[in-house]
């Protein structure tokens, strides 16, 4: 009987099988690393969606004046809505802050391109909910708050195309208009300041 041949035995390096291992897993860490990166921008994505605007709540009431133009003028300017939402203005932006005194439109209107809301209230509003009123502006960047003679209801708020009428200052809709338009998605001039313009606000 033949006696079969011994075949050799080839055995690998160490070396050899840790580079075998690392070609395997590598595509896998990339595809981890991949996965991580997603799930970080799409975090970083609702950070800035509701704290730039955008966040939904109840907006029922809200009024849309789209196609404002944006050109710079001296003088007084004649606006469609009370207050304006948009339109010709100052090329001087309002600081943003409260204010106890009524403040130009012309200004407010550029503060409301750069992201601005502004919340304009009857001057015979009560001092209990002009009270409330400031506690919706205080201690919040890209917010105006003054007083408006002749407005269409007791409290308005506007930012830049939109506006939105209410009769408290403890209608939970004013939370959610500053919410979401406050350097919302309509802001013309996202990353403009509100600051180092003209006006002296009572508060910031």
């Amino acid at each position: 009987m033949a006696k079969q041949e011994e075949r050799p035995v080839v055995r690998e390096s160490r070396g050899l099988r840790k580079t075998a291992t690392t070609q395997q897993t590598a595509p896998d860490r990339r595809w981890l690393w991949l996965a991580l990166g997603v799930g970080a921008l799409v975090l970083l994505a609702l950070a800035l969606l509701f704290t730039r605007g955008g966040g939904g709540g109840d907006l029922s009431g809200v009024a849309e004046y789209p196609n404002q133009v944006r050109d710079h003028v001296n003088g007084l300017v004649t606006y469609e809505q009370t207050p304006p939402v948009g339109g010709p203005h100052n090329a001087a932006w309002q600081n943003c802050g409260i204010y106890d005194q009524p403040i130009a439109s012309e200004n407010a209107v550029h503060s409301l391109e750069h992201g601005a809301v502004w919340i304009t209230y009857d001057p015979e509003l009560s001092p209990e909910d002009l009270e409330t009123l400031r506690n919706h502006a205080r201690a919040r960047p890209f917010t105006l708050l003054s007083p408006f003679e002749n407005l269409p209801a007791p409290i308005v708020l506007s930012a830049w195309g939109v506006q939105l009428t209410v009769e408290e200052p403890d209608d939970p809709r004013i939370a959610d208009f500053i919410r979401a338009y406050r350097q919302g998605p309509q802001t013309p001039e996202p990353g403009a300041i509100c600051t180092g313009g003209i006006g002296e606000p009572v508060e910031s």
